[in-house]
């Protein structure tokens, strides 16, 4: 699920929500559409692909209202089609939802069994009807909805609206981000305030449990035991709103759900350019990058791990020779050097003094050609750098680095397509095929942040722990690298990764009852062979946790246990994986009472030696 946006005003509040939509884009979607209450009934346009589409569907049949909602979507319950678009409709009343209802299944039976038909695969169907029935006691929208989300269980961002109460908009929120904007003599809903920034920067945070009645003249708003409460209003601003909490309990949570928009904003130029232009890293990248003939990737900590990944798609997409190396550790040997490779270096800040100081040395080598990845313009390391490629991450204040990590690698995934490209191994047909992948990416890692109710269930079983190891294979293994490292980072808990085919060769004989292990297990061509790594940790009696893509064919059972993604990213798959293994770590820590913006010994930059 993507974005939300309603409102309710004494104007016509279509082109609200249709710009909203838009300003929702960057999260990835693949459907969208808007409900209004228009007189006295209810009126609904979906379209898949571009809110453009939809937005000249409802302009045909002259949509007009003074109370309506509309919605993004990232199929994940049921395909792409207009029926699972929303909003879903159940007797004159509409909704949108962001999240994911995990007891949707025993809900459709009892629904069923209580007459209601079903149009759609989705678990959002099911809240419509339930609302539905419990209108049927005579009580109003908002007590109906109040009592509908005690009966679901997963994460879920709600707006409803009815045709026999338009003088109101009812919203719900738990596990999923959503904010109330106040206006004068309207008000609005939204999942993320860029939707309603044009109309307003007065906003509103709801809590995990709010409900909130929204009319014309007010808001009200009521906790998760239905009691009126008054929530901090606050004044919205864009650039401001990186260095404030928001609805969230850390800086680290709020920065892991931001990355849709941070790799909306990373990848929007490529996206804007309907490819992949040399120009992406520096004017003059074209002549830089064409004559190169290998790449040394310099980074430390989370950043060395994104130029692992990279190494494998820089020798699969460009055929190029592609060594990655601990920064602190190159700039103290006597390294070999070659005047016509490109130095990579990757920084969040710009500042971190070790690879500042290799960069230094390769140049001092011989090295003419150099790149930075980095997060902060003018940051010591891109001013030292001949390209340069800003990742838009935006300002990450929790010491574990996430947002910065994910754009890291989208970053990194355009580099070696640019590479390919121009060294003659990525034609057009490709380049279209990454391209249509990258603009999916933003909308597959929301649905993997969807995941979280589940990952919170996993990590009270981690808290207990004093170790664990995190297996991957191929791209995945520098995944289980972050993922160790995270949990290391903010729990306190003893992790190591591996690739999982290294099990035998030693890491097996830790392998107990007490040592859960964590496997990343996409549906890839490495699958099979993960799978075998698996049925070696259950032979010794260890406890699996493995995070599979929908259609990997995995079943829990006694100690295995498994939380899938909807669908294998392809290529890109390593950034999807990173959100569960960040997830973990960040509810792990929560659960042993750590701090996790500030974990003991860590700084956010590391400017000393």
């Amino acid at each position: 699920m993507c974005g939300i946006v309603g409102a309710i005003a004494d104007r016509d509040v279509v082109p609200v929500l249709i710009e909203g939509l838009k300003r929702l884009e960057y999260r990835g979607y693949d459907s969208s559409g808007i409900a209004v209450l228009d007189g006295s009934a209810i009126r609904r346009v979906r379209r898949t692909g571009r809110v453009a589409e939809m937005e000249s569907a409802a302009a045909a049949e002259g949509f007009s209202a003074m109370l309506g909602i509309g919605h993004t979507r990232w199929a994940t319950h049921g395909g792409v089609t207009e029926s699972n678009a929303h909003p879903h409709l159940s007797h004159g009343v509409a909704l949108v939802h962001n999240g994911i209802i995990e007891n949707h299944e025993e809900q459709r039976e009892r629904l069923r069994a209580l007459g209601y038909a079903f149009e759609s695969q989705t678990d959002t169907e099911v809240i419509a009807h339930l609302i539905h029935h419990h209108l049927q006691a005579g009580i109003d929208l908002l007590e109906a909805l109040q009592r509908a989300v005690k009966e679901l269980t997963g994460a879920y961002a709600l707006a409803v609206i009815s045709q026999a109460e338009p003088q109101r908009m009812v919203v719900a929120r738990m596990g999923c981000p959503l904010l109330v904007g106040l206006g004068e003599g309207e008000n609005f809903v939204a999942s993320d305030v860029s939707a309603i920034v044009s109309a307003t920067r007065r906003v509103v945070f709801l809590e995990e449990g709010d409900t909130a009645e929204l009319t014309r003249a007010g808001v009200r708003v009521f906790d998760a035991g239905d009691v009126p409460v008054q929530r901090e209003e606050r004044l919205s601003s864009v650039s401001l709103a990186s260095l404030e909490l928001g609805p969230y309990r850390h800086f680290m949570q709020k920065e892991i759900h931001e990355q849709p928009r941070a790799l909306g904003d990373t990848i929007e130029a490529a996206i804007d350019a309907g490819g992949f232009p040399a120009e992406l890293f520096g004017k003059d990248a074209q002549a830089v990058l064409a004559g190169v003939t290998g790449v040394q990737i310099l980074a430390c900590g989370t950043s060395y791990y994104a130029g692992l990944t990279a190494r494998y798609w820089i020798e699969a997409l460009a055929n190029l020779p592609c060594s990655v190396e601990i920064a602190s550790e190159y700039r103290y040997r006597a390294a070999y050097a070659d005047p016509k490779h490109l130095i990579v270096t990757i920084s969040q800040s710009g500042e971190t003094l070790d690879t500042m100081e290799a960069l230094k040395y390769a140049k001092s080598l011989g090295h003419r050609h150099t790149l930075s990845i980095c997060n902060v313009p003018e940051s010591a390391i891109p001013r030292a750098s001949e390209l340069v490629c800003y990742t838009r991450a935006g300002a990450e204040i929790g010491v574990a680095s996430t947002k910065a990590f994910t754009t890291q690698l989208a970053a990194l995934f355009q580099l070696a397509v640019v590479l390919g490209k121009l060294h003659g191994r990525v034609d057009a047909a490709q380049e279209a095929d990454y391209l249509e992948q990258l603009r999916h990416l933003p909308g597959s890692v929301q649905h993997a942040l969807n995941l979280e109710p589940q990952i919170v269930a996993w990590a009270e079983r981690f808290a207990g722990k004093a170790n664990a190891l995190f297996l991957g294979r191929g791209l995945h293994y520098p995944i289980a690298l972050e993922g160790a490292l995270k949990l290391k980072e903010i729990s306190y808990i003893h992790a190591e990764a591996y690739p999982a085919g290294e099990l035998k060769h030693g890491p097996l004989a830790l392998v107990d009852a007490e040592m859960p292990v964590v496997v990343i297990a996409p549906n890839d061509s490495l699958l099979e062979k993960v799978k075998s790594n698996m049925q070696e940790v259950r032979a010794r009696g260890g406890e699996l946790f493995v995070f599979a893509d929908q259609d990997s064919n995995f079943s829990a059972s006694e100690g295995v246990h498994v939380i899938r993604t909807p669908r294998h990213a392809g290529v890109l798959s390593p950034v999807v994986h990173t959100i569960p293994v960040q997830l973990l770590a960040y509810h792990t820590a929560l659960a042993r009472g750590t701090d996790v913006d500030k974990p003991r010994n860590l700084a956010k930059s590391v400017t000393v030696e």
